[in-house]
Order: structure tokens, then sequence, then C-alpha cells
């Protein structure tokens, strides 16, 4: 990867953007079409599970981008990409247990037969149904939220954590993607140098270095500790400051806790790229810009000096990454379908993108365009083209509704 690659570019100026696709969603049709659309509203990282599949899925539509100016008719994107512009591709490790990484499960043959089903009901990814062929966790669409757990009547919901056994897929994974996410917790510093070990002899085909860990107690005395334990890094370093994870379609007040992590790490934190994330949402943009006025140390252009490996000795704040509220924000979009072809007749089948069966946002062009305006509503704001670009697009207003309609939190 070029270090002038306009998604490391990006990260240097403070206008990263990033979509987390879940460290253990593994549904395959949504992460192909959420790629899709975030690719072509412009996203500087697709961050996802560590499973070639998934891998492969993102793969497949960066060849659906590839294609689109043969295929698209003419329809104008955000983002017209060549292969050597797409986002970079992340996946995700973590060095011990962590809800990005579990799953839940349950017997539904226990579940009494007047229940109301509350689990189904709250479930933000539809992985609880009760159908003649599925009763229970559809495991592939679970990503580990836990908003299911307190709300069973008979308290039968638990979590599972299934760990990527990284030895094994280390050699071959991370040779097929750009950059790589640990994820970690305060006191796991022996954990995090073994898994550190594990991945270190593979640095050599990534871009960037991603750590994220949750605000607790020590955080920042241990994020200091993990630096200078991985020293000598010759690649751009992001912090994730993961406020409330998983948190971002509840309510405009999630983003608080990112905003607060992140103000820290810039007063306080080790060398690298500040970026937010956990609770993040349509709210986070504007204030994200006002953290970046407060807080910068420098101008942006003595930071565009700076050599992208660790940031110069500074933290600086490199962008934001959205999970929950990325992929809520396209689920209207991604329910229906129109009978338009994206597909010109002429085309012939060997020519076309592999993501061209029905489940894939590239069989319909309508479809396809709603699914990026609304994703470049979410990316315009953070790549500062807020002042070009309503944040919600006028046709759109029934998605805004419908991803915004829960109760607005307190502030936190």
């Amino acid at each position: 990867m070029k270090k002038t690659h306009p998604s490391l570019i990006s990260l240097q100026a403070g206008r990263w953007f990033k979509l987390i696709g879940g460290a253990s969603y593994q549904h395959l049709p949504a992460i192909r079409n959420l790629a899709l659309a975030y690719t072509l509203a412009g996203a500087d990282c697709i961050d996802v599970a560590a499973d070639p599949a998934v891998v492969s899925a993102v793969k497949e539509s960066f060849h659906v981008v590839s294609q689109l100016p043969q295929i698209s008719k003419g329809a104008e994107f955000p983002a017209h990409r060549t292969s050597s512009e797409l986002p970079l591709l992340m996946v995700s490790f973590s060095d011990g247990e962590d809800p990005h990484f579990r799953k839940a499960e349950f017997d539904p043959t226990r579940c009494p037969p007047d229940c109301s089903r509350p689990c189904e009901a709250i479930c933000p990814a539809a992985a609880i149904a009760f159908t003649a062929d599925t009763a229970g966790v559809i495991a592939e669409r679970c990503y580990g939220c836990g908003r299911c757990l307190p709300v069973c009547p008979i308290q039968q919901i638990e979590t599972v954590t299934r760990a990527t056994a990284v030895e094994a897929i280390a050699a071959t994974l991370l040779e097929q993607v750009d950059a790589i996410e640990i994820h970690t917790q305060v006191g796991r510093y022996d954990e995090f140098m073994s898994l550190w070990m594990v991945l270190q002899p593979h640095l050599h085909h990534l871009s960037v270095v991603s750590i994220s860990c949750p605000e607790q107690a020590g955080v920042i005395d241990y994020l200091w500790q993990l630096y200078e334990g991985i020293q000598p890094l010759p690649l751009p370093l992001i912090w994730q400051t993961d406020g409330r994870p998983m948190s971002g379609d509840i309510g405009r007040g999630t983003t608080h806790a990112t905003l607060r992590y992140a103000r820290r790490m810039l007063q306080s934190g080790p060398p690298g790229y500040v970026q937010l994330a956990g609770g993040t949402n349509a709210h986070t943009a504007e204030k994200f810009q006002t953290l970046a006025r407060e807080m910068s140390p420098v101008s942006a252009t003595d930071v565009a000096a700076w050599p992208l490996t660790a940031a110069a000795l500074h933290s600086t704040l490199g962008g934001v990454a959205f999970g929950s509220f990325a992929r809520r924000l396209l689920s209207s979009v991604l329910a229906e379908w129109s009978t338009e072809p994206l597909f010109a007749s002429a085309v012939h089948l060997e020519e076309r993108p592999s993501c061209h069966d029905s489940d894939s946002l590239a069989s319909s062009l309508l479809s396809l365009q709603q699914a990026v305006q609304l994703a470049a509503s979410l990316v315009a704001p953070i790549k500062g083209a807020a002042g070009n670009a309503s944040p919600w697009p006028s046709d759109q207003a029934g998605d805004r509704a419908n991803v915004l309609a829960t109760p607005a939190e307190p502030r936190l």
C-alpha cells in the first residue's frame, strides 16, 4: 500500500471515515451491500470479522465498484474509485473476552408459549426469529450487542465468545487485507503482547494498525504501556476510543462517551491518530468538528507535513468510525428491492460483478443509489463536505425518522 493512498491522507488530515461491519458479524449479503454502499459514499476503511468468507464478501463489493463505470448507465455516485483508491480492508482480533466477539444463544424450546418475545423485538440485527424455518438466534446475523439479555422474561439468553484461531489464519488472511485492529482491555498487557507476537511477522503486508480499548480506570497509562511495548512500529497507529460500544443506533446521547474519551486521549494519550467509535451517530460529526478545533495542538498544514508513521510525537485527531448506526441507516433500503436492473443486457454474465444475486444491491440501480445517498449523508460531514450536502437527503426524511425513532437519551 502506497503511503500516499487516499485513505491514509484522510487519516493524516483528520477526515478518516471507517465503517465497522462487526467483529463477529457474518451475514454475507448484508456485509457485501454495506461495503458497496459505503465504498461508493467515500469511506476510507471497512472493518470486518477476521473470517475468510467475510473478507471475500467485501472484496466482491470492491469488484462491483471497479465495474460500475461500464455498467451503471452513467449513474453518478459520490466516490468514483479506481482499484488503487478503494478503502483499506481491516480485520479485527481480540486478546481475550470482548463483547464485540460474542454471540447470543438460547434454547427456543424453553420459551413459554405465551411469551411476547421481547428479544425478537429489540434485536437491531434481526438476528432472533421464530418461524417455521428458524427458531432462536441466527448466528451469522448476531454481532453481540447484548440488548436481548436483560429483556428475556425467563433470563435464559446467554452469550458465547467464538475466538478466532489467529495462528491458523494469520499467514493467509493477513496477506488479503490492508489493516488490523486489536481489541484489548486494561490489565491484559501480557495477553496483548502474546497476540502481537503472532501478528508482528505479518505487519509488512499492512498499511495501518489500530488498537481499540474501552474507557476504564487506568486506561491512559495502559495505552502508554502498549505503545512502548510495540515499538518500533513502522506503520500509522490508530487509537480507537470505544466510548459506548455498539450503541450508536440507540439515541443521540451515546456519542458523548467517545467524545470525552477522545478528549482525554488528545490531552494525555500516547502518539497516534485518535479515532472516535462506540456510540457514534448522526450527531457525532458536528461535535467531532468542534473537538478538532478545540484540541488540535497544531495547524492542519503542520499535521500534513508529519510522517504518517506514529503521527510524529503527538496524539492527533484522525477521524470517526461508525458501526451500528451506519448499518441501521441503510436498513430500510436493504429491506426493499426495486425491479430496475443494474446490468444492461449487453453485459455478458462472465463480465458482471460477482454480487449479482437477488440479495445484492448490485441487482438494483435504484436501491444502490438510495443506499449510497444515505451512506453519503453520514460520510460527507466527516470528510469535510458538510457545507456542500445536507446531512440528511430531503427525499429520505422517512429514513431519518426510522433511524432516530428511539427516544433521545439524556446528555451524558
